[in-house]
């Protein structure tokens, strides 16, 4: 018997995590916590498998909403094992590290006890890793045969190390696409499907409720970002694009400097900061052993300017110049966070943002600003004017949803279970897939609800 049971996530994204019993085998997909939740409201509720067999976690890439919550899944279950990609165990070891410093400001100690750098030091030499498409077998610890699983990492386009995760258990496939792009950005090509017809699908919905025409394609994009960028920059002014430090950072760091080098860009100093500096390198190490648009560049070679070395954010200011800060959302507490409260009061510069915004953060509320509007943050009674400018930019890292369907049209499972989507993305998904695809079963996964397969 195979049950499929949402941990966490499902029907949103954030806190993904999902348990699925293979004939007594215990495997956990993914283990991340929610961005925008706090204390134990963050975490999957470890709960609803507290009686079920644990033997596995497979792990799709090293975003917080992916993996941050690995340390809290050891404490309760310390004899998992824990597997990924080589290139997403080398991530994890710079992110898991820098959600303690996180976990630390946003929490206190009476609310949950959080991990420590040496418990983060000890869970990294604990993760198992196989490359792209090598197979490997994992087995119950109960030693039941028909409880093997073979397994294979197949490369998902989405950022670094980042893999859909095929499972074989006796001829029935499932595949997991964690998060997936069939597109190719500026650093990394696109996804690698496995070539197999599918049992059970579990897809991720991102885009589902979006319509496509409001995703350009990355080239006509940057070519737009380089058109409302030069007209800040050659009037003095600076622009700030929140990134996340994991992803967004490198491909829209790639992309500025190709536009700079072609002389679509004005050449000026870009500033960048923090984890994402060091991802960089980790990117630049791996470049030769995975898919990469562009082999030969480097990431670490372009010329950038550490922010956090600076004494002001009034430098920004005194020359025309590119930020790069994190988070992508502009969460309270973040380099892009403060430095948006200073740009916003500057009649000649610019915020771009770059990807999706949650409607629960400021990213979300600065992004739909204009000039002249008066907008509140720190939740203060007293509005802030806009007077820069606020343009938005779509640089996808996951697919669109008619290229989820093609994944559907192509792997042609049986099953289909929508997760990582809000619930107008996973019904837009659902509905499609139905009137789509004859005899296909679809499911909507929602936390602690079981899908019997």
């Amino acid at each position: 018997m195979i049950k499929f049971l949402p941990v966490g996530g499902g029907n949103e994204i954030g806190a993904n995590c999902y348990y699925l019993n293979i004939n007594g085998n215990g495997v956990i997909l993914d283990c991340g916590i929610h961005p925008q939740r706090k204390g134990f409201e963050a975490l999957p509720n470890f709960n609803l498998i507290k009686d079920e067999p644990i033997d596995y976690a497979l792990i799709s890439h090293a975003h917080q909403d992916h993996i941050a919550a690995l340390p809290f899944l050891v404490k309760r279950f310390p004899y998992v094992k824990i597997v990924t990609t080589p290139q997403t165990r080398a991530l994890a070891e710079l992110t898991l590290h820098n959600a303690v410093s996180i976990l630390k400001k946003e929490t206190t100690k009476e609310q949950f006890e959080f991990y420590t750098h040496d418990e983060v030091d000890l869970l990294i030499k604990m993760i198992g890793y196989y490359e792209y498409e090598k197979e490997f077998l994992i087995s119950s610890f109960h030693n039941n045969k028909d409880a093997d699983i073979k397994i294979s990492f197949h490369d998902a386009g989405h950022i670094l190390g980042s893999a859909g995760i095929l499972l074989n258990n006796n001829g029935y496939k499932i595949f997991y696409t964690g998060d997936i792009n069939l597109t190719n950005q500026a650093v990394q090509p696109a996804a690698i499907l496995p070539d197999t017809k599918i049992d059970t699908l579990i897809l991720e919905s991102t885009y589902g409720a979006t319509d496509s025409s409001e995703l350009s394609d990355w080239q006509n994009e940057a070519d737009r970002f380089a058109k409302e960028a030069n007209k800040i920059l050659t009037s003095g002014g600076s622009v700030l694009v929140p990134v996340f430090a994991l992803g967004k950072l490198q491909e829209i760091l790639a992309t500025i400097w190709f536009l700079m080098k072609k002389g679509k860009l004005s050449q000026v100093d870009i500033f960048t900061g923090g984890i994402g500096t060091k991802i960089n390198r980790v990117y630049d190490y791996n470049r030769y052993v995975v898919n990469r648009v562009d082999k030969e560049s480097e990431l670490s070679i372009i010329p950038q300017i550490d922010y956090s070395q600076l004494n002001s954010a009034d430098e920004f200011f005194k020359n025309p110049s590119i930020i790069l800060a994190s988070s992508g959302m502009m969460i309270k507490g973040t380099s892009s966070y403060d430095f948006a409260k200073q740009f916003i009061q500057q009649k000649n510069s610019a915020i771009f943002t770059v990807g999706y915004m949650d409607e629960r953060t400021p990213g979300y509320l600065i992004s739909k600003a204009r000039k002249g509007d008066k907008i509140f943050l720190d939740n203060s009674d007293k509005p802030i004017e806009v007077k820069c400018e606020i343009k938005n930019f779509r640089f996808s890292a996951h697919s669109n949803r008619e290229q989820l369907i093609e994944i559907v049209k192509k792997l042609k499972p049986q099953n289909v279970i929508l997760v990582h989507g809000d619930e107008e993305a996973i019904n837009w998904m659902g509905k499609k897939i139905l009137k789509t695809f004859s005899g296909i079963k679809v499911y909507a996964a929602n936390c602690g609800k079981e899908i019997v397969l």
